[in-house]
C-alpha cells in the first residue's frame, strides 16, 4: 500500500493510461503469469476513470478517489476500498464479493445488481497528517448538493456488514439483504420495497419514514427499530395470520376447492381466497385449484409443483420463492405478482383452450419475475408488457407470439 499523502491535496491523480498498466499487471499478478504487479491504487485519484469490466480482485484501493470513475461490471472481489470516494461512480453489476468497504463514501452511487456478498461497509475513519493542522480526520467532501444514497436495487447484499451505515434516502428495492447485519444503521426515509431481510439483524436501526412495503422480515431481529411512520403495507412477518372461514380450516377449505374442482362441481365446496395467507400450508404440490380466487393472497415460499391453476385469479399475488415447477398457469392472471426467486420451471403458461377454440392468453403484466428460472417453460402468446425479468433464467423457455413490451429499465437485459 502506498503511503498515505502528508495532505490531501498531494494525492496524485493517474491518466486513463497509467490506471490500464495497473490493470494489466493485476491481472497478470492474479493470473501468475511473469511480469505481474499486484494493483496498488491507494491515495490516487481515479476520478472520472474509465475502469468498467476489469479484473481488480484483491486490489488495494484504499483512500482513491473515485468520483464519478466508470467501474461498471468490475471484479473487485475481496479489494481494500476502505475510506474510498465512490460519489456519483457507476458500480452496477459490478462484484465485490468480501470486499472492504468500511468508511466509503457511496452518495449517489449506481450499485444497481451489484454483488456485495459478505462485504464490509460498517463505518470507518482515518486520519491524515496535515503540515499545519497535525493529525486530523478525513472527511469525504460532499460534491453534490443532492443528500441521495446509493442506488442498491436488485443488489445482492445477503450477510454483508452494514452495521453503523449511513443510508439515508437510499434505494433498496428488492435488494436481497439475508443475514446482513444492519445494526444502528441509519436508514431514513429508504425505498426498500420487496427487498429479502430474512434473518437480517436490525437492532436499533433507524428506517423512519422508509417504504417497506412487500419485504420479508422472516426471522429478522427487529429489536428497537424505529419504524416510525414506515409504510410496512404488506411486509411478511415470522407468523403467518391464521385464517378460518368458522370453524373450517384453511387445510379443508383448500382441500374442499380442489374437490369442487376435481369433480366438476359435483362434490366439495368452492371458496375465494382473496388476501388470504396461505403460508401455514406448506405444500400444495399437484393440488387442481382451476380457476381459483386468490387475488393478493400469500404463497410466499410453498410448494406448488404440479400444481393447476388454470384460468386462476392471482392478481398481485405473492409468489415469491414458491416452487411451480411443472405447474400449469394456462390463462392465468397474475397481473402485478409478486414472483421473484420462483422456480417455474417447465411451467405452462401458454393460452387456455376455452369453448369454440378461444383462447385465454396468460397475463403477467406488470409483474415482478426478477431471478425467476423459467427453463423449458411454455410462454407462447403470454402477456409479458411491463414485467421485470432482471437477472431471470429463460433458457430452452418457447416466447413464441409473447408480448413484451418494457419499461426502459426493464425487459430482457440481464435475462440469461
Amino acid at each position: 500500500m502506498s503511503l498515505p499523502p502528508t495532505h490531501l491535496h498531494d494525492i496524485p491523480t493517474l491518466s486513463q493510461a497509467e490506471a490500464d498498466d495497473v490493470c494489466r499487471k493485476h491481472k497478470r499478478f492474479i493470473s501468475g503469469l511473469p511480469n505481474g504487479l499486484r494493483g496498488n491504487l491507494s491515495w490516487r485519484n481515479l476520478s472520472g476513470l474509465k475502469l468498467a469490466g476489469r479484473d481488480l480482485t484483491g486490489a488495494d484501493l484504499t483512500g482513491a478517489l473515485l468520483y464519478g470513475a466508470n467501474l461498471k461490471g468490475t471484479q473487485l472481489d475481496s479489494a481494500n476500498l476502505y475510506g474510498a470516494d465512490l460519489q456519483n461512480a457507476d458500480l452496477s453489476k459490478a462484484s465485490l464479493r468480501r470486499a472492504d468497504l468500511r468508511g466509503a463514501c457511496l452518495r449517489n452511487a449506481n450499485l444497481t445488481h451489484a454483488d456485495l456478498f459478505e462485504a464490509d461497509l460498517r463505518e470507518g475513519a482515518m486520519a491524515l497528517g496535515d503540515r499545519k493542522l497535525g493529525l486530523r480526520m478525513v472527511e469525504h467532501v460532499h460534491r453534490t448538493e443532492d443528500d441521495q444514497g446509493p442506488n442498491l436495487t436488485g443488489a445482492n447484499l445477503a450477510r454483508s456488514k452494514l452495521s453503523g451505515l449511513d443510508a439515508v434516502r437510499s434505494d433498496f428495492t428488492g435488494a436481497v439483504l439475508r443475514g446482513a447485519r444492519l445494526t444502528r444503521a441509519q436508514l431514513k426515509h429508504c425505498i426498500m420495497t420487496g427487498a429479502d431481510m430474512t434473518g437480517a439483524d436490525l437492532v436499533q436501526a433507524d428506517l423512519r419514514g422508509a417504504d417497506l412495503r412487500d419485504v420479508i422480515l422472516l426471522g429478522a431481529n427487529t429489536q428497537a427499530w424505529d419504524v416510525d411512520k414506515a409504510d410496512l403495507r404488506g411486509a411478511l412477518t415470522n407468523d403467518p395470520a391464521v385464517q378460518v372461514s368458522g370453524e373450517v380450516t384453511l387445510e379443508v377449505q383448500v382441500r374442499e376447492h380442489a374437490r369442487w374442482c376435481t369433480s366438476n362441481g359435483a362434490a366439495g365446496t368452492p371458496t375465494v381466497f382473496d388476501g388470504v395467507d396461505l403460508r401455514n400450508l406448506k405444500n400444495l404440490r399437484g393440488y387442481n385449484l382451476t380457476a381459483v380466487s386468490a387475488r393478493k393472497a400469500v404463497f410466499y415460499g410453498l410448494d406448488m409443483e404440479g400444481i393447476q391453476l388454470q384460468g386462476a385469479r392471482l392478481e398481485g399475488a405473492d409468489l415469491r420463492g414458491c416452487n411451480l415447477r411443472r405447474a400449469d398457469l394456462r390463462g392465468a392472471r397474475l397481473t402485478g405478482a409478486l414472483m421473484a426467486g420462483a422456480d417455474l420451471r417447465a411451467a405452462r403458461l401458454e393460452p387456455l383452450v376455452l369453448e369454440g377454440s378461444r383462447l385465454l392468453p396468460t397475463d403477467l403484466t406488470s409483474a415482478d419475475l426478477r431471478r425467476v428460472n423459467f427453463s423449458g417453460a411454455d410462454m407462447r402468446a403470454a402477456i409479458l408488457n411491463d414485467v421485470d425479468l432482471r437477472q431471470a433464467v429463460l433458457t430452452d423457455a418457447n416466447l413464441k407470439d409473447a408480448q413484451m413490451a418494457f419499461r426502459e429499465t426493464f425487459g430482457l437485459k440481464g435475462a440469461h
